[in-house]
């Protein structure tokens, strides 16, 4: 057996990694603090204990609470995947014969299909414990199948959740870009205004009305001007009418990239700033060790953020 001496001695415990999670879950130390039972202050100098031990600010104080650094993203990203195995690891300890847990799953936007289901296939061979199956029927209204009891896991972007009920966590953040001919008239602008959408044929696929609602309060906010929309079913066809200058298509970085990189297309960005969704994986809590194990490998295999240079 190797020398224990030469194995890593991590400054972190797993304490430091439960409060900075459920910090950058809950943005602020007085919610984290009733997330884990401690008083404000104990979450504070929990803080700045973890903080201290990395040698590294994880978290931006800001008037409206808790904001993630680079640093502190990046600890996130693998905390998640660290607790989870070390649970794994005790459950096979404990019970190295236990049934395989069945989860519904289902995504409240379409364009997660894009990824969703070739992710799943690596999925099932890291996460041998879950039997995963997709609830597309659910699509439209994940967040209420998930309080009936119908699904016990969703991808969210647009959706409050009600937290009295379930839980959920952060997996990745992607920027809605506005896509269109390299001929279009506004192909031109630097970045689109709101006088600049209301003026030309928005592109869209089946969206669901929560994100359509996300939509027009970034965009426009109390405002509610008729825009012209056009819904097309499939991707490859939105993007064609597209390419043909027949509207501007309305699309996720990560879907949009591949299509851009054909030539033909360009990518405008909102000029009042960039348009960013957060995904969030939602569930009921009789399933929650399932769920964070989900959650972690997720966060390996979702898209992540391009550049439009």
């Amino acid at each position: 057996m190797g020398d224990i001496a030469f194995l890593p001695n991590p400054r972190l415990d797993v304490r430091d990694l439960r409060v900075v999670l459920a910090l950058a879950s809950a943005g602020t130390t007085a919610q984290a603090a009733t997330v884990l039972h401690l008083t404000q202050p104990a979450v504070s100098r929990a803080l700045l204990a973890a903080e201290d031990k990395l040698g590294a600010r994880l978290f931006d104080r800001t008037p409206k609470g808790l904001v993630l650094t680079e640093a502190g993203q990046e600890l996130v990203s693998g905390a998640t995947r660290l607790l989870v195995d070390l649970g794994d690891l005790e459950h096979r300890v404990r019970a190295p014969v236990a049934k395989p847990m069945r989860i519904r799953l289902v995504c409240e936007c379409y364009t997660a299909y894009h990824w969703l289901p070739s992710a799943l296939v690596n999925l099932r061979k890291s996460l041998p414990g879950l039997e995963l199956s997709l609830a597309v029927e659910h699509t439209k209204a994940p967040v209420p199948a998930l309080v009936a009891g119908d699904i016990d896991v969703a991808l969210v972007t647009s959706s409050p959740v009600p937290h009295a009920q379930l839980e959920e966590r952060h997996i990745f953040t992607d920027e809605v870009l506005f896509i269109m001919s390299s001929s279009h008239p506004l192909a031109s602008r630097k970045a689109l205004t709101r006088d600049d959408l209301r003026e030309t044929t928005l592109l869209t696929g089946q969206t669901p009305p929560a994100e359509a609602q996300w939509f027009m309060k970034q965009v426009f906010g109390r405002e509610r001007p008729r825009l012209r929309f056009e819904q097309l079913p499939l991707t490859e066809a939105l993007v064609d009418v597209a390419r043909a200058g027949m509207g501007v298509a309305v699309l996720s970085e990560w879907i949009a990239r591949p299509h851009l990189d054909k030539g033909g297309l360009v990518a405008k960005r909102f000029a009042s700033g960039p348009l960013r969704r957060s995904w969030r994986i939602a569930w009921r809590r009789e399933v929650g060790d399932a769920a964070l194990r989900l959650a972690a490998a997720l966060e390996t295999t979702a898209p992540r953020n391009l550049s439009l240079d």
